[in-house]
């Protein structure tokens, strides 16, 4: 017993307990990132073939930037590990491949058709772990457990300072922007949450779970489909634009007026 009392009080048991105590807390950590990831990344099979052809698409449009296996250069970044979703967003809204540098890039007309950008997702997708497109479960918006209210809720406290509560968009830093959201696929805005695309942050499955995502695309569909209620809608980017238009309107009303009594009086 007092040998078993002398080796505690070595210094070398306090090194001991340390570096156990990092090791769980390091195990516990990746334990729960892959968990995190695992629940983020959606089971996704692609055939070799998909693969192959993805990757012939790969290296005659994307490697230039990209690197001959997507490893990234000084002009643009790795792809490996962004998953299938981040290609079948950037491609499928015409961003990718980009038709000039810029601030962020510009959506446009796509320049693949469907089944070429799933084979470069599925290529992407090849190369390392990441967001797989989303299930058609999570983008049915008259899903009978969808709720209208939760998916405002959360879009007006994660997204409408920068897209604007009517989802039509705004302007951002440095030229850049948050595009609208009117006329997008459900597709399309879900792997935007799940991807975070040019400035916007990552919504993993961790902090909006598919439901709540789901929630959120019923949300901008319903508020879409309800149409304008007439008026000028300014860009539908709230007080600000109406704000101008009335300083704008009633100062020139006002030196029309003016211009009106000075012509009278002489």
């Amino acid at each position: 017993m007092k040998a078993l009392s002398q080796n505690r009080r070595h210094p070398a048991v306090a090194v001991a307990l340390l570096l156990i105590g990092l090791l769980l807390t390091g195990g516990l950590y990746a334990l729960a990132s892959s968990l995190n990831t695992a629940s983020a990344t959606t089971a996704q099979e692609y055939s070799e073939s998909d693969v192959a052809a993805g990757e012939r698409l790969f290296n005659a449009n994307c490697a230039t930037c990209h690197g001959m296996d997507a490893t990234g250069t000084s002009v643009a970044p790795s792809l490996v590990g962004v998953g299938a979703a981040s290609v079948d967003f950037q491609v499928g809204t015409g961003r990718m491949p980009m038709q000039m540098h810029g601030p962020q890039a510009q959506q446009k007309q796509p320049q693949f058709n469907d089944e070429q950008t799933q084979q470069m997702a599925a290529y992407v997708a090849s190369l390392g772990a990441g967001p797989a497109v989303p299930e058609d479960e999570y983008l049915d918006v008259d899903h009978d457990d969808v709720d209208l209210a939760r998916g405002g809720e959360i879009f007006r406290v994660n997204c409408a300072m920068c897209h604007a509560a009517s989802a039509g968009g705004g302007a951002l830093t440095r030229g850049k922007f948050a595009p609208t959201l009117h006329g997008v696929e459900e597709k399309h805005i879900y792997e935007a949450m799940q991807t975070g695309p040019q400035n916007m942050p990552v919504f993993s499955d961790a902090n909006i779970s598919p439901d709540q995502k789901r929630d959120v695309i019923a949300y901008l569909k319903e508020f879409e489909n309800q149409g304008h209620p007439g008026g000028f809608s300014l860009g539908s980017l709230g007080p600000v634009a109406e704000g101008l238009f009335i300083w704008t309107a009633g100062l020139g009303l006002v030196i029309g007026f003016m211009v009106w009594l000075t012509s009278r009086s002489s």
